[in-house]
């Protein structure tokens, strides 16, 4: 159901920090035609934390209204609560998401136990009318969800799979081990353990850099699941630096500067989020130019 590339999409905002709809609407009409898969929407690269809940579903709306009809919307509808998580569920199934990606709660961390993580799920799941995914993602939570708890949520009809953004190798390919057999799917996070994923069964990915460079990271996987390894390799090796600038360096500044600068609409962040300084776009536009993302 998940197979292929979803960038977790940029939020635009106006000069006034409401939703830039327009915007957001206009940047998925020039993704439709790069062979994405999909999108997610209030991913973590979308400011999810900075969506206010009468936004959610304007913003899930314009997705699914400009996205291509056979691509899937997912969205990012884990909140710090059971209730609210489920409430937000809610608004996005209604507003015609394909699925809820969930990130695992976090907030109370010395409390969030095996139990907790279980319950939650479940809670979620049996209450949602889209398929739910676990999201994994420590860099963020402080927090990695066990595997044995994977492999026992994925028992559950309505949570079909995870988005596992930690990037540790052996660990996703524990989560691919543990719940093979059973109709639940494995997506990299991770820009560097995609590719390597792909050698253990991981057929699909939400990744940043796919906002920048949609159609190299197609041709990557194309390349990788059709066995072309040294094609895929040296796509993979001439997206790295970017991929890294937009994640791990300068977040989600640094992917809205790249979005503005390859022709796209990223502006500014929601605050506390600050651009980036001109300097810092400088470099940017270096690294972009250097991957031949730049004309």
């Amino acid at each position: 159901m998940f197979e292929g590339i979803f960038p977790p999409i940029a939020t635009p905002f106006d000069e006034h920090g409401a939703l830039a709809l327009d915007r957001l609407k206009a940047n998925i009409e020039k993704w439709n035609a790069c062979g994405l898969a999909g999108y997610v929407v209030m991913g973590s690269n979308g400011e999810a934390p900075h969506i206010a809940f009468d936004e959610i579903a304007p913003l899930v709306r314009t997705v699914r209204s400009s996205a291509r009809s056979d691509m899937k919307v997912i969205a990012g509808t884990g909140q710090i609560s059971t209730q609210a998580t489920i409430d937000v569920t809610k608004r996005a199934a209604d507003a015609g998401a394909d699925a809820a990606l969930v990130v695992t709660p976090y907030y109370y961390k010395n409390g969030m136990s095996a139990d907790v993580f279980k319950r939650h799920y479940t809670r979620v799941a049996d209450a949602s009318s889209i398929p739910v995914l676990i999201y994994n993602v420590p860099a963020n939570t402080s927090l990695n969800i066990p595997a044995l708890v994977v492999r026992e949520l994925a028992t559950h009809e309505n949570i079909i799979g995870m988005k596992d953004s930690a990037g540790i190798i052996d660990q996703l390919a524990e989560f691919v081990r543990v719940t093979a057999g059973l109709p639940f799917q494995v997506l990299s996070g991770n820009y560097s353990a995609f590719m390597p994923a792909m050698t253990f069964g991981v057929r699909g990915a939400i990744l940043a850099v796919a906002n920048v460079a949609p159609k190299e990271c197609v041709s990557m996987f194309e390349a990788a699941r059709s066995g072309d390894w040294q094609s895929a390799s040296t796509i993979h090796m001439r997206l790295l630096p970017i991929a890294r600038a937009v994640t791990s360096q300068h977040g989600v500044p640094g992917l809205k500067a790249a979005l503005d600068l390859i022709g796209y609409y990223g502006g500014s962040p929601r605050e506390p989020l600050l651009p980036l300084s001109e300097n810092t776009r400088k470099e940017i536009e270096k690294i972009l130019r250097d991957a031949d993302l730049l004309a």
